[in-house]
């Protein structure tokens, strides 16, 4: 059974940190980009960040560049995103999204709140 579990989401203060943690189970972790995304209510699901398969090419959405590193542990089939500097706007769901390296195959997370405010 497939699976990818979000945690470490919450309530911070605008300037806190948070480390969002997806475990994944059931595949083959490093066969997979791994992807963390987030959406806003009534918005559609943007791209915050990507690792590639064995790290070696990481890409981040210009807001958050600078502020939010991106990483995987493949022994543990685990994808971090620690967000630093947080404001406001980052307020959103978290999703992190497995895609397989060369078939058309791709996975979800059920989201992890993330609220930014004072």
């Amino acid at each position: 059974q497939v699976q990818l579990v979000e945690s470490g989401g919450g309530l911070v203060r605008p300037g806190g940190s948070l480390r969002l943690s997806c475990a994944a189970s059931g595949f083959d972790f490093s066969s997979y980009h791994m992807s963390w995304y987030r959406q806003d209510p009534g918005k559609e699901r943007d791209l915050v960040a990507r690792i590639s398969r064995f790290g070696l090419e990481i890409n981040y959405a210009d807001s958050v560049k600078g502020r939010f590193t991106i990483s995987r542990d493949n022994a543990m089939s685990t994808v971090y995103l620690q967000m630093n500097s947080l404001k406001p706007e980052d307020t959103a769901v978290y999703y992190c999204k497995a895609v397989h390296w060369w078939v058309a195959r791709d996975y979800w997370g059920q989201g992890t709140h993330v609220t930014v405010s004072s």
